[in-house]
């Protein structure tokens, strides 16, 4: 990694995202009510504007574009006090994109209208209604909008009207990064419309039974379908249930976009059920990708409970992009002392200190390192001081990609 990039990396997002040219996705609103014809109840049908939007945000980073999540999205409307799911004026727009720091802002409408009355039959083929999605693109820094770009066909075909969407806002938002239509449509897959809904209906679902419910589903009407098992892996592994949650994750392919992130999950999760070699196996991937503190320190975790002498050099890569953390230090003295080097093992227990004077473990490492006594295995009262490794739960990768394209653009 570039010495740049390496010291960049110590920077926290908030103080890089000024810089980063970020895309935002909104929630397309539901404008069914201004149609005449259109469902009754057109407040049922909102979760298709979240659909479009979520199909949007994974299209665009498939094809590296600096997406903001949907998270981040959801609490600048908060900020705001916006309905998420309505039609917004243009300042209201614009304004969303400068609170999440969007240098072009991708928003629409959708309108559906059911099939009349009778006229579905009991044909398999029978179409449930009509949908028109509208959308275009903001460019804060240009001010300037885009033509407005709309799709039609049945609900039915929902996934490939938003792939077709998808692509023809990626030329708009990042055409050097749109590839052939043919070649993006071949590598999206296609997805039921009741795995779909159920999917999203759990994103938007407010309590965990009601979120797990909906996943289950979507997951059990398609197997394939990656999203609802990624987001079934991390509700098993908050539970603390890593052997469910692993088999869950498994399910994310390379393909997809939450891979890496499932990964990094899934690595946790085969460490804490004692197979550390497939955690290296894990974390040594991702780290190829996202060369951040967190890989780095899980997989020097996973390396140093296989007592691999490689472990004290990826500890310190953890440690040289973060010095901050007490964590780094810690698990860099732990190596260190399993490898019997007890001066520089007490130096990191030192730093330790510093940074929580309340960290018992640490306290006790450092006697031992002054006194220079080792590990002794065959002494009970050493099994305290056995797997000592400290795992980071936390995987944000935005803030490597954010700057590694600032420092990779070209200079004006």
């Amino acid at each position: 990694m570039r010495p740049c990039l390496r010291i960049a990396l110590a920077f926290s997002a908030g103080a890089i995202t000024l810089f980063a040219d970020n895309t935002a996705v909104l929630p397309f609103s539901n404008a069914s009510s201004n149609i005449p014809g259109a469902t009754r109840n057109p407040a049922t049908m909102d979760w298709i504007g979240e659909s479009i939007a979520e199909t949007l945000r994974a299209a665009f980073s498939a094809r590296g574009v600096l997406v903001l999540e949907r998270d981040r999205i959801t609490e600048a409307y908060r900020r705001l006090q916006l309905r998420e799911r309505t039609e917004l004026t243009e300042a209201s727009i614009l304004k969303l994109g400068e609170v999440v720091d969007a240098e072009q802002v991708v928003h629409g409408t959708f309108s559906f209208v059911p099939a009349a009355s009778g006229s579905t039959g009991s044909s398999a083929s029978a179409s449930k209604g009509s949908l028109k999605i509208q959308a275009r693109v903001s460019d804060r820094r240009r001010l300037r909008q885009s033509a407005v770009f709309e799709e039609t066909g049945a609900l039915e075909d929902l996934a490939t009207l938003e792939s077709h969407l998808a692509w023809r806002a990626l030329t708009v938002v990042a055409p050097a990064r749109a590839p052939a239509e043919s070649e993006f449509r071949s590598l999206r897959t296609q997805v039921p419309l009741d795995a779909l809904e159920n999917y999203i209906r759990g994103l938007l679902a407010t309590s965990p039974e009601q979120k797990e419910k909906y996943f289950a589903q979507a997951a059990r009407l398609d197997p394939d379908y990656s999203p609802p098992a990624f987001e079934l892996g991390r509700i098993r592994f908050e539970r603390k249930e890593y052997r469910e949650a692993a088999q869950w994750l498994e399910h994310v392919g390379p393909t997809e976009n939450h891979y890496r992130e499932a990964s990094f999950f899934l690595g946790i999760a085969r460490y804490q059920a004692g197979d550390f070699e497939a955690a290296h196996k894990a974390f040594q991937m991702i780290a190829e990708k996202v060369p951040i503190s967190p890989v780095w320190n899980n997989l020097g975790a996973a390396e140093s409970r296989q007592n691999l002498p490689q472990a004290v050099e990826t500890f310190r890569k953890a440690l040289d992009q973060d010095p901050s953390d007490p964590d780094y230090h810690f698990n860099l003295g732990y190596a260190l002392f399993k490898k019997g080097d007890f001066t520089a093992a007490a130096d990191r227990f030192r730093a330790v200190l510093d940074r929580d004077p309340t960290d018992q473990m640490a306290t006790l490492l450092l006697g031992r390192c002054l006194k220079k006594q080792g590990l002794r295995a065959a002494t009970a009262s050493d099994a305290r001081l056995q797997a000592l490794e400290r795992l980071k739960n936390t995987y944000e990768e935005r803030v490597y990609f954010q700057l590694k394209s600032i420092l990779e653009s070209p200079t004006p």
